[in-house]
């Protein structure tokens, strides 16, 4: 079995603006418009036994407006009713009514553990709609924003179990075969979960097939497949030819195999924790290497069968497979090496060719074996290793070089998933293809640019935001930097009161919403129309980035929130806001 690829996200230095002077305020107004709900959303707050974290981030924090990427500026929310409600703008002074698309068959306040309902986009024609009792629908739309081509139609619909929320889907056609997967999202109860939580988070790939085409369009599920992981992920979507997903969480995921499977792993753990005991055992000093090999009981020399060339050693018991053998890690003396039988034991004595650097192994690749350090090399590592250590904060900060002092980092810059994982999974052997390793790249929020391609996820890389596009088609490049939103990494740490960030697929600004009434929109730097001069520097300044603020008539909570290229949508329990953004596309 192969091993994932550590992979490294590849900043492009050009999308980079190092000269960045910051947001100027602008005082400009804004145009904001308010349709009142017929009914209100159908907001579900959590339960007192959804107290965890996770619950949080994944129903508590949810986004209940949906933005269709097919269709720019079509919005949908599903109310109190159980109707999915649709808004199309195309001029902002003459919005149309809030209409009806669809209705949920079932009563959603019949289900008491239920979640908020979900959709999300499949195709320009296709929809996948949890009605967070624990049935998924597939539906077909036509042409949606179009009233006259527009019909929502049930092409599937079952009870998957306990209620869940759609994290993903993409609709695709493989061997002339209509498919569409999803990501289901559940927090379950973890019985065996004594220490943690006592929930583990899912995460079931569904693939719903075409199965008969002559007479009537009917669908089935050809695959589920579950992810089991310890916490909420970040980042969670299907790639667009449904032969993989990506995750980016901060607690690793894993498949769930069968229950055949689940037994052998058993079995074979079982066996792995019992200790093995090492082949051998090695030392080494800047010029010799001594290996010693336990021996049965009554073995003399004739037993023994020992090999030396300068790049390999072969060490066998008579008429058995050799005990050892293999590369050597680097080049020995070979007529120089000796060996003896002591206390029952092979005592085999290498003599480097290179004297002075240590080896890192014996045997090229092989682990049966173990280092023993003697007390001289140990106190020597230690002694090379103590001016990296101190048990003041910082001894001495006068010196050249001062150790990083945790007590100079602001609080924006200090966050607790500091493992967080992009990993990439393989849809047929279900094992991680390529793995990268965040670190401190924070995640800040996922974008759909290009609705034919994998939503883009937005990371924290120092100051600055930078978004980037998966490309499930290039293995060698498969995340591309496409754009950089100057400093928002730092400016979105000081909003305490955050609940959604988000930005246009044209990622001509970047917007962050609060839990009550304000929005906070950040645009990219554009060229001045008059001349301005930095006074500190007394030089002209070409471009300027604006800061703008919209405040809304609105005392209810924040719902949803979404960005178009034109426009941003706000919705609470009450009311649908339109802030008008840019003028152009």
């Amino acid at each position: 079995m192969e091993a994932a690829a550590n992979c490294s996200l590849r900043v492009k230095r050009l999308l980079l603006d190092p000269k960045f002077e910051g947001y100027k305020l602008s005082l400009e107004p804004l145009a904001c418009y308010q349709l009142g709900l017929d009914s209100a959303v159908a907001e579900v707050k959590l339960r007192d036994d959804q107290y965890t974290l996770d619950h949080m981030r994944a129903f508590g924090m949810y986004n209940y407006l949906h933005l269709d990427p097919w269709y720019q500026d079509n919005v949908y929310y599903v109310d109190q009713l159980g109707r999915v409600m649709n808004l199309s703008v195309t001029l902002d002074t003459a919005l149309r009514k809030l209409r009806e698309v669809f209705r949920l068959p079932s009563d959603l306040t019949a289900c008491d553990n239920r979640l908020c309902a979900s959709i999300h986009f499949s195709s320009s024609t296709w929809v996948t709609i949890s009605d967070g009792t624990g049935s998924l629908y597939l539906i077909k739309t036509g042409k949606r924003g179009d009233a006259a081509s527009e019909k929502w139609e049930i092409m599937f619909n079952e009870e998957l179990g306990s209620p869940f929320v759609i994290a993903h889907s993409v609709s695709f056609v493989k061997s002339d075969v209509h498919s569409v997967a999803g990501l289901l999202l559940r927090v379950e109860k973890d019985e065996l979960d004594a220490k943690g939580s006592g929930f583990h988070v899912s995460l079931e790939w569904v693939t719903i097939t075409e199965v008969d085409k002559e007479d009537n369009q009917r669908y089935e599920i050809f695959k589920r497949r579950v992810l089991q992981g310890k916490s909420v992920p970040h980042y969670a979507a299907i790639e667009p030819d449904g032969d993989g997903l990506m995750i980016v969480s901060y607690k690793p995921f894993r498949f769930m195999q069968d229950e055949e499977n689940q037994l052998e792993k058993k079995e074979d753990g079982k066996i792995a924790d019992k200790k093995i005991d090492p082949v051998y055992y090695w030392q080494q000093t800047e010029d010799d290497l001594t290996v010693t090999i336990h021996l049965p009981q009554d073995i003399t020399k004739d037993d023994i069968q020992v090999q030396f060339s300068p790049d390999h050693i072969l060490v066998a018991l008579k008429s058995q497979p050799p005990l050892v053998e293999g590369k050597l890690c680097s080049s020995i003396d070979h007529e120089s090496c000796t060996w003896i039988i002591r206390d029952n034991s092979l005592e085999i004595s290498l003599i480097k060719k290179d004297e002075g650097p240590m080896w890192p192994e014996l045997i090229v690749g092989d682990a049966r074996g173990e280092f023993i350090m003697d007390s001289s090399q140990c106190s020597a590592v230690a002694e090379r290793l103590m001016h990296l250590t101190s048990e003041e904060m910082n001894p001495n900060p006068d010196k050249e070089n001062p150790p990083c002092n945790a007590q100079e980092l602001e609080e924006c810059d200090i966050f607790l998933e500091d493992s967080t994982s992009l990993c990439r999974f393989d849809g047929n052997t279900l094992k991680i293809t390529h793995v990268v390793n965040l670190g401190s790249n924070q995640y800040l929020f996922s974008a759909v640019v290009d609705p034919k391609e994998m939503p883009c996820f937005c990371l924290r890389h120092d100051i600055d935001a930078l978004l980037w596009q998966p490309r499930s088609d290039q293995p060698d490049n498969m995340w591309e930097h496409i754009a950089t939103f100057n400093a928002l990494g730092y400016v979105q740490a000081s909003k305490q009161d955050k609940k959604f960030t988000a930005c246009p697929p044209n990622y001509s600004y970047a917007a962050i919403c609060e839990c009550l009434r304000r929005v906070f929109i950040y645009r990219q730097p554009t060229p001045l129309s008059t001349v301005l001069y930095n006074r500190k520097e007394g030089r002209q300044v070409g471009q300027v980035a604006k800061q703008l603020v919209a405040t809304l008539e609105a005392s209810d909570p924040i719902l949803g929130f979404q960005a178009t290229n034109e426009r941003l949508f706000v919705l609470t329990t009450k009311s649908l806001f339109l802030i008008k953004v840019n003028t152009e596309n």
